[in-house]
This record gives C-alpha cells, sequence and structure tokens, in this order.
C-alpha cells in the first residue's frame, strides 16, 4: 500500500524526522486560509500516489492566500498519470541551501533491504542514477542489525551526504520498521542555510502482509487511483504504473528497482515497477503479463528473474502457461540467473515463441527490451 505524501510526513514527524509545517484540503476555498496561517505564501502540492507530479504542474508556489486558492482550485481534478488529484497539501517553503535523495527498500533477492542515497537529490533517482551512477549509493542493510547510527554514518560518507544527515537516517530505519514499511523514500532530504535538516517530501510504501496491525491505515484493500494499479491490486500485485514504454517485471523490490535504474541507462524509460515476490508461478505470471500488457504506452516488457527459493525453470515454465492464456501484443525479453537458470532457458528454448527473446545479463536484456520499445 502507497501511501499519500502528508501520510508519510506524519510518520516522519512521529518518528522525530522534521517537516516543514503543512496542512490538507480538498477546498480551494479552505486553501486561502491555510495560506494564511503559514504564514502567506505556500507550497501547493497535489496528492496522489504517484511521482512525476512537479513535471506535471502539480507542485506550485503560491505568492499570497489568494494564489493559494487560486492554485488549489487548478490542481484539484487535474489528472495526473491517471490519478486524479482530490486534495492538495499546502507546505511552508523552505529556503534551500542543499538538497540529497535518501530511501530504505526491500531487497528480497538479496534477503535484506538496500539503503539507496545520493547527495543529488531533487530530481529522478533513476535520471541521475543513469548519467552519473557513481553518484548513487547503494549500501546493503542487515535487518536483523538495522541502521545504528555507525551504519547510517557508513550510508551517509558513502553517498557524501553531510554528518547532519546521520539523525534522520536512523530515524528513517525507524519508520521503516515501526511501521511494516516495504520502502520508505525522502526526496529531497534538504539542508537550510541554518543547518537543519528537514524532509520535504516523503514516500511510503508499507507492507499489505502487515496491514492487521497497522490499523489506522484499515483492514481492507486500497483503492488507487489508477485503473491500471486498481486492478493490479485486485490480482494481488505490488505494481506502480510509471510514465515510461518499457514494462518491467522482477522478483524482488531491490532487483526491480536496480531494473528500472539499467532500463533508464540504455536510454528508455520504465513503464512501471512490478514486483512477483517469491512466486512466479503461471497464474501470478499471467496476471503480471496482462496488467502490463495493457497499459498502451508499453512497447516491450522485460522479465528480470533472479531464481532463489523459486528456481528459474518454475518460473520458465510459468511464462510458458501464461502465454496460453495471454495473447502476447508486445515483444517480451527475459534474463533468468540464478537456481536453474540453464533449466529455465532450454524450457523458454522449447516454446520458441516468436515474440519471446532471452538474454543473459541483465544490462543485455534492458538494452534489448530498450531497442525493442525504440523500433516498436
Amino acid at each position: 500500500m502507497d501511501l499519500y505524501e502528508h501520510q508519510a510526513r506524519q510518520l516522519f514527524e512521529e518518528h522525530g524526522i522534521p517537516v516543514p509545517p503543512a496542512e490538507v484540503t480538498d477546498s480551494p476555498e479552505e486553501a486561502r486560509g491555510i495560506a494564511r496561517r503559514l504564514g502567506g505564501r505556500a507550497v501547493v502540492k497535489a496528492q496522489v500516489r504517484t511521482g512525476g507530479r512537479g513535471k506535471a504542474g502539480g507542485v506550485r508556489l503560491a505568492a499570497d492566500p489568494a494564489a493559494a486558492e487560486l492554485t488549489a482550485r487548478q490542481i484539484l481534478g487535474m489528472d495526473i498519470k491517471g490519478h486524479r488529484v482530490g486534495a492538495v497539501m499546502l507546505a511552508q517553503p523552505v529556503d534551500i541551501e542543499a538538497e540529497y535523495y535518501v530511501s530504505y527498500v526491500l531487497d528480497r533477492a538479496a534477503g535484506g533491504f538496500l539503503a539507496v542515497a545520493s547527495a543529488e537529490g531533487g530530481t529522478d533517482i533513476e535520471e541521475i542514477a543513469a548519467s552519473r551512477p557513481e553518484a548513487v549509493a547503494r549500501i546493503p542493510v542487515d535487518p536483523a542489525e538495522g541502521v545504528t547510527s555507525a551504519k547510517a554514518g557508513e550510508i551517509a560518507e558513502a553517498a557524501g551526504l553531510p554528518p547532519q544527515t546521520v539523525d534522520a537516517l536512523v530515524r528513517l530505519w525507524q519508520v521503516l520498521v515501526a511501521e511494516d514499511a516495504l520502502l520508505v523514500e525522502v526526496n529531497p532530504l534538504v539542508r537550510t542555510p541554518q543547518g537543519r535538516i528537514l524532509a520535504l517530501d516523503g514516500k511510503v510504501t508499507l507492507d499489505d502482509n502487515a496491514r492487521f496491525r497497522q490499523e489506522r491505515w484499515g483492514a481492507g484493500t486500497p483503492a488507487p487511483g489508477d485503473p491500471l494499479e486498481a486492478a493490479a491490486a485486485a490480482k494481488g500485485l505490488n505494481y506502480v504504473r510509471l510514465d515510461g514504454e518499457v514494462g518491467v517485471i522482477g522478483n524482488g523490490a531491490g532487483l526491480v528497482m536496480s531494473t528500472l535504474d539499467v532500463v533508464a541507462g540504455c536510454g528508455a524509460r520504465p513503464a512501471n515497477f512490478l514486483d512477483i515476490g517469491g512466486g512466479a508461478s503461471a497464474r501470478v505470471m499471467a496476471d503480471g503479463l496482462s496488467v502490463v500488457l495493457a497499459d498502451p504506452a508499453v512497447k516491450s516488457v522485460l522479465v528480470n528473474v533472479f531464481g532463489g527459493i523459486t528456481a528459474c525453470d518454475t518460473v520458465a515454465e510459468g511464462i510458458v502457461q501464461a502465454l496460453e492464456s495471454v495473447r502476447l501484443t508486445k515483444p517480451l525479453v527475459v534474463r533468468l540467473d540464478g537456481n536453474n537458470a540453464t533449466r529455465g532457458r532450454a524450457v523458454l528454448d522449447r516454446r520458441a515463441h516468436p515474440q519471446v527473446e532471452q538474454a543473459t545479463t541483465m544490462d543485455g536484456a534492458a538494452r534489448r527490451a530498450a531497442q525493442l520499445a525504440t523500433d516498436a
């Protein structure tokens, strides 16, 4: 379950991560009053469960309460990547001296978590990773040990973050553990001219399997604003729609995030995040393919699987069976590695589907998927 930004900020504040004053409303008239309480000027931000709000015009600075009302009126009802804006958050503007990116994400393939951090925050991390991969630090985190001050210092040093961020890194890990999250992200985490560290934006993805002990978010299934995300949620899939042309399916959030980076590095844009988890059965694969192929922007699909508990031959058999129930309308590039990878490749070779290609490396698979999307 993805939280809205204002919900993520609420968690940050509860765990001692400083955030600027802010309020949420669905009323333009109320936005005027909020801006007045915030001091006049306010940043008006669309509250939708997707990225790219700024590029879509969903984040704007209002110079005074009247402008805040007008801006809220313009943003409310907007469609951002298939998500209708039903509420806006008004936040107090902040003078920024430096921007950073920090996150923790579950890495199922490695059986742990991954800290991803960069001293170049404020933009898409995929763009940074593609243009300057050395600027993004990826530090494994042992869940049994967690993020102590020493570990946070290691992450900060690797990413080129100042020592003042160490406390925020420790507290961000506390958010992940206490809230049963699969992902916590701050972009940007900023330093003000006075040396304060503030979280200006946040993203939190909670583990649906733990919702029974996170009662404040409700026990039912959330209703995503995007129809494809709603369809995926109904099938129990961990799917997030993006704005690219290469569909991505993988097993493990860390592997999928790495795949998104590699696709971006090949000159293409990922169309989605889809983590099928540890079980890549025929039904799961068929459901995943049907959701990804339903996106009209998708030009090619990349399946990137590292066999662990679920062996690659089982995954390959799942793909073959899925092809019997799903009409493959776009080229599919498959990369299998790990447990029984050779057997898995042989299964796909025997099926010899004209739309399915194989690659032995993630880089090779991403290049081919990007090329097919470009040529489509």
